[in-house]
């Protein structure tokens, strides 16, 4: 694991990681994800939100489970279930100026999409302060944490494991990236202790400004 203070590459996941839960903007995903396997497999929404559940466990998301069994186009669909109200988002000053003060490269990675990420960052004023930005059509479709997503992601990037450091609020998300040599931080309101973690905090912009050692 790399000192922090030594990270060359710093990769930040998006929902619930670059503003807090408790901003209800995934729930409106959720609303919408739901509806649209009502609409295409013609199932009730509580069989819609329990097929929801069963493929983002077993797949990583919603999406890679309609893809594989039922043949669902993705871009109609992310295109539908990213269609929400972002006002519910606030700027964060803080953060953008902790994010800003990095050394390096800054990096978005979500398993949404590029336009998504952006409409997010743009609504948490966070404008200009990555250097890039890669969805889950970066990946050829396939989510985290399928060890297939970080290595396309990464290979895009053309980071060095070993002086990169990722955030992410799903912990499981975290365990391909400490394998490959990453500095995993998780973010969450209860961050969880694992051997893949190697720090938890419940405020990125704190643990930001004041990096571990």
């Amino acid at each position: 694991m790399a000192q922090l203070h030594d990270i060359e590459t710093w990769v930040f996941d998006l929902d619930n990681t670059l503003y807090p839960p408790d901003m209800a903007l995934f729930p409106q995903v959720n609303a919408k994800m739901a509806a649209y396997v009502c609409k295409v497999l013609g199932v009730t929404l509580a069989e819609a939100n329990a097929l929801r559940r069963e493929y983002y466990l077993a797949h990583g998301t919603t999406l890679a489970g309609l893809m594989l069994h039922h043949g669902v186009d993705p871009d109609p669909y992310l295109l539908d279930v990213h269609n929400i109200d972002f006002s519910v988002l606030s700027p964060d000053p803080a953060l953008a100026e902790a994010i800003k003060a990095l050394p390096g490269r800054k990096i978005v990675y979500t398993n949404g999409t590029a336009p998504y990420a952006e409409a997010v960052a743009h609504a948490r004023g966070l404008d200009g302060l990555f250097d890039a930005i890669y969805g889950v059509e970066h990946a050829d479709y396939h989510p985290k944490p399928s060890a297939e997503a970080f290595d396309t992601v990464f290979g895009k990037v053309g980071l060095t494991p070993t002086r990169a450091a990722m955030f992410e609020d799903e912990a499981r998300n975290l365990r391909v990236p400490h394998g490959l040599g990453l500095t995993t931080i998780h973010v969450a309101p209860v961050p969880e202790e694992d051997d893949f973690i190697h720090h938890g905090t419940d405020d990125l912009t704190g643990f930001l400004q004041n990096l571990p050692g």
